[in-house]
């Protein structure tokens, strides 16, 4: 192992058996031994190794004296956003302090508390926790921080996001003011500027970001799919790359849901993170994808904060990221001690200007395509099946017998025919996406449709007919695809429907000799294309008679003249030549200003007496008799 800087044996013999032959840029920065007891405020990108680099920077002040000989109250607390982060830093610590015999506590919300309780009173050299459950145990007496030499912040951004500033507070507020105070975060924000100058003492600066460059090890692809093929493009997606392990990002849990519950339907082995989904559940979704039980996952940002997936190769964005912090923690789950990974976004034409904005304000470079077709990826299922290992090793003893059996049986062209249908049927179908460029949806040719074949349904616009339903019904019943279908024309009592010629044998043969389709619709066969079809629709049936009655006829034009029509109204009278009533001037009944008129003078209803308030003292407000 080449290592630039001077490390303790202990973590020195654990990193050369966990393989590790030449440090990171960051882990290297803050292993300087300069800086072995000044504050840190670190920023590297998300996957740099920055467990492993705090891990070396803690040792100058916890290794300092030699190994320790017991355990008692902390020496070093490390503060993670999540219970994912905070368990995998626990992981990390076990193996890179083993040998030097420190003992790790864990203090992580949706945790026993009462074990954790007793595993501080037993004593631990660091304890790794969340905000929250550190608060409590520290409130509750049983966690001491009075000898606390080193302070961690893992993820700073993400805690402040998440509104643990408070809780941050506190716990540092805890702490001995001489203690030595990390902080690591992905994006330095004016915020994490103020937190640190609270809370460190002439901290050091260090970067291992280049802002000018994007990650190497990320392919970054922005594909580009019509609005109503954003899941059959994810479906694509997964079966073009077929990735060990992939993630997809989602922006609501309901988005979640759906999703996982389609993708479960097309057979992927897929597992759901949410944020409704308890501790356990979510330990034994991330269990799963780990072992290779699952190899899809479907997560909100918030849920999938933290989580490293070993071999994660493929990230995808169902939705767009709010953000350009949020796209770099998205796709920094991929491409991760140095191995490769693809970050790619589901893009649909009617945003495409907002991702190119966000893309931008994160200095991303991305690759614009459109989503990969059907026919992309069966292309891509030839290649893999040819590559099979199984297909060049060489035939093992116990399988003699079971070869030469089958050569007996069976030729070389059915054995291959076997061979490919095997491959075939453990993978989905992919999808049939509507063809579409970079600059928007390619249209469609005018001669496309010049062999066609018309078809008459026996059901029309009174019969409730809709295009909304119709499309896909006959997709589904007619083993039809929407390119394989052209104008639809709804009649009152029928519709008319062209079909591409080449598609209209699959589709009369579908429908099987007795013409029909769903609700028992009949099909019948045109010789040629319907007349009239070049004229707009007729009007609807229900457009001829108003409700309540049948439609009302006003004459033609003509007849009535050029009039306006409406009903007669005789000046000075009513329609029946009775006098009509006139208004009278306020001072024509002695009220009132000249020009103001009011209704004809006489008593109103107010000065009739009433008998109920007979006996009654008249109150000034309200009804009569109340005070």
């Amino acid at each position: 192992m080449s290592i630039d800087i001077a490390i303790h044996p202990a973590l020195a013999s654990a990193l050369e058996k966990k393989g590790y032959e030449t440090l990171t840029p960051v882990q290297t920065a803050v292993g300087d031994p300069a800086l072995a007891d000044k504050d840190l405020l670190v920023s590297a990108q998300t996957g740099s190794g920055k467990t492993v680099a705090f891990g070396l920077a803690m040792s100058a002040q916890l290794l300092a004296e030699g190994v320790p000989t017991r355990a008692d109250v902390p020496r070093a607390i490390v503060i993670a956003p999540t219970r994912e982060l905070a368990l995998q830093v626990k992981r990390e610590f076990e193996w890179l302090y083993g040998a030097a015999g420190m003992i790790i506590a864990g203090a992580v919300g949706g945790m026993d508390p009462r074990n954790e309780r007793r595993a501080l009173e037993r004593g631990a050299h660091i304890v790794v926790g969340t905000p929250g459950r550190i608060c409590d145990h520290i409130r509750r007496g049983a966690l001491d921080l009075s000898e606390l030499q080193v302070a961690v912040l893992d993820e700073a951004d993400e805690m402040l996001d998440l509104g643990f500033r408070e809780d941050l507070e506190f716990i540092l507020n805890e702490a001995p003011e001489e203690r030595r105070t990390l902080m690591f975060s992905a994006t330095v924000s004016p915020e994490i500027e103020r937190l640190a100058g609270t809370f460190q003492k002439d901290a050091q600066r260090i970067s291992t970001i280049d802002r000018k460059a994007q990650h190497s090890d990320i392919e970054y692809r922005a594909l580009v799919v019509d609005r109503s093929d954003r899941e059959n493009a994810i479906i694509n997606l997964l079966r073009f790359y077929e990735a060990r392990n992939a993630i997809v990002f989602c922006g609501t849990r309901a988005m979640v849901t759906h999703l996982t519950t389609k993708l479960l339907n097309r057979g992927f082995a897929v597992v759901a993170l949410s944020g409704e989904l308890s501790q356990e559940e979510r330990s034994r979704a991330l269990q799963m994808m780990r072992d290779g039980r699952a190899r899809v996952c479907i997560a909100t940002d918030v849920a999938a904060r933290g989580i490293d997936l070993p071999g994660l190769e493929l990230v995808i964005h169902a939705d767009l990221p709010q953000n350009k912090e949020a796209l770099l923690h998205r796709s920094g789950r991929t491409g991760r001690a140095g191995s490769k990974g693809v970050s790619a976004l589901v893009v649909p034409i009617n945003i495409k200007a907002k991702a190119e904005r966000l893309l931008k304000f994160a200095n991303l470079t991305a690759d614009w395509a459109p989503a990969p077709s059907a026919e992309e990826v069966l292309e891509r299922d030839r290649v893999r099946m040819l590559e099979q290992p199984s297909l060049v090793e060489p035939i093992q003893d116990d399988e003699k017998e079971a070869v030469q059996a089958l050569l007996k049986r069976f030729d070389a062209t059915e054995l291959a025919a076997a061979v490919a249908r095997a491959f075939i049927a453990g993978r989905s179908a992919p999808e049939d996406i509507t063809p579409i460029s970079v600059d928007g949806p390619k249209p469609r040719a005018k001669v496309e449709f010049e062999r066609s074949t018309w078809m008459r349904l026996s059901m029309g616009r009174d019969s409730g007919t809709d295009p909304k339903w119709l499309l896909p019904m006959l997709c589904r019943a007619g083993d039809l695809t929407r390119r394989d279908i052209g104008a639809i024309r709804i009649m009152n009592d029928h519709t008319f429907v062209q079909i591409h010629a080449d598609a209209a044998d699959r589709f009369l043969q579908s429908v099987g000799p007795e013409r029909s389709l769903e609700d028992k619709c009949g099909v019948d066969v045109l010789d040629k294309a319907p007349e009239g079809l070049d004229r707009p629709n007729p009007r609807p049936a229900k457009w001829d008679r108003k409700p309540g009655g049948p439609r009302r006829d006003f004459g033609d034009r003509a007849e009535r003249g050029d009039r306006e029509f409406k009903k007669p109204h005789r000046k000075g009278g009513s329609d029946d030549g009775a006098p009509r009533k006139s208004w009278k001037s306020r001072d024509e009944v002695g009220e009132g200003k000249a020009g103001k008129f009011s209704k004809p003078a006489g008593k109103s209803f107010k000065d009739k007496p009433n008998p109920k308030d007979k006996g009654k003292p008249k109150a000034k407000y309200g009804k009569p008799g109340k005070k």
